[in-house]
């Protein structure tokens, strides 16, 4: 008996294995619903959104408004300078031959009878009022946001094609001149481009290739139909190093010319030339080179001429306009003259002459 009720008192094996069995299962079934139940979806990877974004957009905009800002500045300068027939300030003596003047004056500086300035200043002040007022987000006219990123990428890019074209212009029509100016404006242009450039995604920049392209072939197309008929530029005496030479005189002189050259030099007439010009050459064959020897020739330009070599303080001080040209009795006869208008001019009385 008292092994039956020690039998029913202790544990046995069997129950106690499936009690620990139970025991095990009930951890893990309560253990696993906690786990999964405490468990939330990975939030989706940052991609640039968010509060990032509008400070993002500030920036850029407001950069753009700065930077447009400057450029309304030097083109409303220029501009007024131009309407009202100023002159532009050229630092470091540029203002000169060589100089931005010789750009800002020249026919590249008008598209279709307006100043090219006025272009610029129309240009940065819509780039500039644009994006102060996206920078405020408070566009005008019921713009959209993305409407107003589009007048942006279109404007500066307009502008950044002008520039590069202006550049090429600098450098093939104006090689060796300096003009700040429109160094400047090309600098500011393109740094508006890749501000904007920047502010949109590749898949943004594939959707509007297209326009983009548009914008620039219209921009070329318009400067060079406007520049079709301007002439091109001279070279400016300044590129050229020209070293003096003599050209041989190889006519002979008649008796009148030698006695016309003989009464000129005797009355102090003189004959204002240069070394290089084929008028002079001209003038010099017509005499001979019998009666050219007893002209009062200056040579106004003896050491040469570009490269900083001047005429000389007489041909200066005469105020030529060009060569040859005669000083007679106070007289100044611009250009080739004939024989009988110099004797004409000098007083040289034709019906006294009598050939020998």
């Amino acid at each position: 008996m008292a092994s039956f009720i020690s039998s029913i008192n202790s544990p046995s094996p069997i129950l106690t294995s499936i009690s620990r069995s139970q025991s095990k299962r009930i951890r893990v079934t309560f253990v696993r619903p906690v786990r999964c139940d405490s468990t939330s979806p990975p939030p989706p990877p940052s991609n640039g959104g968010g509060s990032s974004a509008p400070l993002s957009g500030i920036s850029t905009y407001g950069l753009c408004a700065g930077i447009g800002a400057l450029g309304f500045l030097e083109t409303g300068y220029l501009s007024y300078l131009k309407l009202t027939g100023g002159e532009a300030f050229c630092p470091a003596g540029g203002g000169g031959a060589g100089g931005c003047g010789d750009v800002l004056n020249s026919d590249y500086a008008v598209v279709f009878g307006i100043p090219l300035p006025v272009f610029g200043l129309v240009a940065y002040g819509l780039v500039a009022s644009v994006g102060l007022q996206m920078a405020r987000q408070d566009l005008p006219f019921g713009l959209s946001r993305n409407e107003g990123r589009a007048v942006l990428l279109a404007s500066t890019t307009s502008m950044a094609t002008a520039s590069a074209y202006f550049l090429y212009l600098l450098s093939t029509e104006f090689a060796g001149t300096s003009c700040p100016y429109c160094l400047f404006s090309a600098f500011l242009s393109f740094s508006l481009f890749f501000i904007m450039l920047k502010d949109f995604s590749l898949q943004e920049i594939q959707k509007s290739a297209g326009i983009q392209l548009s914008v620039v072939a219209i921009v070329i197309a318009a400067l060079s139909n406007s520049y079709a008929n301007v002439p091109p530029q001279s070279p400016n005496i300044n590129d050229i190093d020209l070293q003096p030479y003599k050209t041989e005189i190889t006519t002979q002189s008649s008796p009148f010319a030698i006695a016309l050259a003989k009464h000129l030099n005797s009355i102090g007439a003189k004959m204002y030339g240069a070394f290089w010009c084929s008028h002079c050459i001209e003038q010099k064959q017509m005499f001979g080179r019998e009666a050219v020897k007893l002209l009062n020739y200056v040579e106004c330009f003896p050491d040469g001429a570009g490269k900083g070599r001047k005429m000389t303080k007489e041909c200066t001080a005469a105020g030529l306009e060009g060569f040859p040209t005669w000083l007679i009795k106070d007289q100044v006869l611009s250009g080739e003259q004939d024989l009988q208008a110099l004797a004409q001019a000098s007083g040289f009385d034709l019906q006294d002459f009598q050939p020998s």
